[in-house]
């Protein structure tokens, strides 16, 4: 998930045959890469470039987040609050404005409409995050 919400900043859509054809220390250096704007602008170029070369092309260039629910820790969003609702799950009051923004979008991208949710209620129990 890490490497995925950076992805996502960066505005880049890499194919699973992308990631397939990186190599370990390659992939290893995308989840350690800084998160910051300047580091994030060069991971974009960085990926356009590196995935010229392989077998699916160059990557596809998406537009980048501004102001998604996983980006603002003042209010729960309606998505993963009906998402726990269909499960039956109670999460604990202002909860949602401890996370970080990476434990947000794991929650975000597990509470998708249309996600099947198996794993989401693992990653409310790992966050500490469910009523008892």
């Amino acid at each position: 998930m890490a490497v995925r919400r950076k992805l996502d900043l960066a505005g880049v859509k890499l194919k699973l045959q992308h990631w397939s054809e990186l190599n370990a220390t390659e992939r290893a250096e995308l989840l350690a890469w800084s998160d910051d704007p300047t580091a994030i602008e060069a991971l974009r170029r960085y990926l356009l470039s590196r995935t010229e070369t392989l077998s699916a092309g160059r990557a596809r260039e998406l537009p980048r987040p501004t102001a998604e629910p996983w980006q603002q820790g003042e209010r729960l969003p309606e998505p993963l609050a009906a998402s726990c609702t269909q499960l039956g799950l109670a999460m604990r009051p202002g909860s949602w404005a401890g996370l970080n923004e990476l434990q947000r979008f794991a929650l975000m991208k597990l509470s998708h409409p249309g996600h099947e949710h198996r794993n989401l209620p693992r990653a409310l129990a790992e966050f500490g995050l469910l009523e008892r």
